[in-house]
């Protein structure tokens, strides 16, 4: 008799695993409450002798990762934003691309076209974020999903 209810026991216990597992895989699935289209700018203040500037494009979330573009990737005057957002809106994104014109880059003696990268710590709620770049020149970031 007693062993007939582990028995049971055992067999109910694998249903409720399964049941679980399958609930998590769904889970994991179901787009992020950050998803959609978010419009971005980016503004850098003028740096030692750098212009200071400031540019729009859009980023998409999917599946709670950001993912914009500004430019053409790989080529001069671009730049690319990756990263995930956490449940409660903290991100911790890279942006990296290629430098433009010389006016605009700390310097001024880096030719077009050089890579750089940087981290970027934001904060995102349901319509709207704020970003700060971790190093290097100043620029902040906002976010407003669309």
């Amino acid at each position: 008799m007693r062993e007939m209810a582990v028995r049971r026991a055992i067999t109910w216990l694998a249903v409720l695993a399964a049941a679980l597992a399958s609930t998590a895989a769904s889970a994991g699935d179901a787009p992020g409450h950050f998803d959609g289209m978010w419009r971005t700018t980016v503004s850098c203040a003028a740096a030692r002798d750098a212009l200071g500037y400031s540019y729009r494009f859009a980023s998409t979330v999917k599946g709670s990762v950001l993912h914009g573009v500004h430019g053409v990737v790989g080529q001069g005057g671009s730049l690319e934003i990756d990263g995930p957002i956490q449940a409660d809106g903290s991100a911790h994104l890279y942006a990296k691309g290629r430098t433009g014109s010389k006016e605009f880059v700390p310097g001024r003696d880096t030719p077009r076209g050089t890579e750089f990268g940087y981290e970027i710590d934001a904060q995102f709620e349901a319509a709207a974020g704020t970003g700060t770049r971790v190093e290097g020149r100043p620029c902040t970031l906002q976010f407003e999903k669309q």
